[in-house]
């Protein structure tokens, strides 16, 4: 087979691994808004490195599924999460690490909170038997704006710029 050849089938996987890829972090963020467990899974391989600022870190993605379990997947959480501005780089063909700008919101019907962030996310991706994977993902807070919901349904402003020592958690 040519060079040239070589080249183009080489940067046709390239496009086409892109977009696995931005396929891949839909799966997870969907996953996590409609609470699909099995979805989420799916996308991680089982010893993934999470790093999510405000969380503990996880190298296993059980543990890491057992607490979002714990967390989100309660009747009255809803979360939408939107990436954005996708930036995905490769360091061979079955290695990539993605960039991803993330507005994320969050209802807590029983504690009357919603909550805005700004997250900026860096991924480690690894393709395994022709399917990509989740191998690391970090997350570091960049805004905060979160709203305590009164009895009459107005909202206040309790953090801006900033989250809490703990998440969720007032201020005064």
């Amino acid at each position: 087979m040519s060079t040239q050849i070589e080249q183009i089938l080489a940067r046709l996987d390239q496009l086409e691994s892109k977009e696995a890829i931005r396929e891949l972090k839909s799966r997870y963020l969907r996953g996590c808004d409609t609470k699909q467990v099995e979805d989420i899974r799916a996308t991680m391989l089982p010893n993934v490195e999470i790093d999510y600022e405000g969380f503990p870190p996880f190298s296993d993605r059980e543990a890491f599924l057992a607490i979002y379990q714990q967390m989100a997947c309660q009747p009255g959480v809803y979360d939408i999460h939107h990436a954005t501005n996708s930036v995905i780089t490769f360091q061979g063909p079955d290695e990539a690490t993605g960039h991803w700008s993330l507005n994320f919101r969050s209802v807590i019907v029983s504690m009357d909170l919603i909550t805005q962030l700004g997250v900026e996310y860096e991924d480690r991706y690894v393709r395994v038997d022709g399917e990509w994977k989740i191998a690391a993902t970090q997350s570091r807070r960049t805004s905060c704006l979160m709203q305590k919901v009164d009895e009459q349904g107005s909202a206040r402003y309790i953090a801006l710029g900033e989250a809490p020592a703990a998440y969720g958690e007032e201020t005064a």
